[in-house]
């Protein structure tokens, strides 16, 4: 009776470990899903500033044309292509903004400060987002490779979360905070 008893402990510490993993691979799952709207969200702000900036008239007008098309082309990109789109964003903005004096044209503009302003931040949030969303799926790879979560099959059906890869290093004028940030 006392080995039943025992036996009875043992499964039931196993299912509850189990149980903990099973909910802690879920809970992982669910901050991706809310790491990629964010990381999304950071992406659409700053395709949909740079769409602005460009149809402002305050750049030169191949620099407009430039950065028009490839924030359109970010916000308009398939999934399996958005990594490739966002980055050319982000070449185009280091591009333009390499350029002496196109930063200041566009804080001479009316309501030119705050758009610049706006455009710093959106540059800088986006590899933060992407770093918080790469380093959730990290985690989540990490706790699927465990022998137990793949025995008992932990995960499911849910798919391998994928990290998202691009080229987010800002154009060095918009990612000095003071620099974006002065009138």
């Amino acid at each position: 009776m006392t080995t039943l008893i025992w036996i009875a402990v043992a499964l039931l510490l196993v299912a509850v470990y189990l149980s903990w993993t099973a909910g802690r691979l879920d809970r992982l799952h669910s901050r991706i899903d809310a790491a990629r709207a964010a990381l999304d969200a950071q992406l659409l702000r700053r395709a949909s500033i740079a769409q602005e900036l460009a149809t402002a008239g305050v750049l030169d007008p191949a620099a407009s044309m430039v950065l028009y098309q490839a924030a359109h082309h970010a916000r308009q990109a398939a999934e399996e292509q958005r990594e490739v789109a966002e980055s050319e964003l982000s070449q185009s903005l280091r591009a333009v903004f390499a350029e002496p004096g196109q930063l200041e044209a566009v804080r001479a503009a009316p309501g030119g400060a705050d758009t610049a302003a706006e455009l710093g931040a959106a540059v800088r949030r986006v590899p933060m987002a992407r770093r918080f969303h790469n380093d959730s799926v990290r985690a989540a790879r990490a706790l699927r490779r465990h022998r137990t979560v793949r025995w008992f099959r932990l995960a499911g059906h849910a798919p391998s979360p994928l990290a998202f890869e691009m080229d987010d290093e800002p154009p060095g004028v918009l990612a000095d905070r003071t620099n974006s940030a002065a009138p």
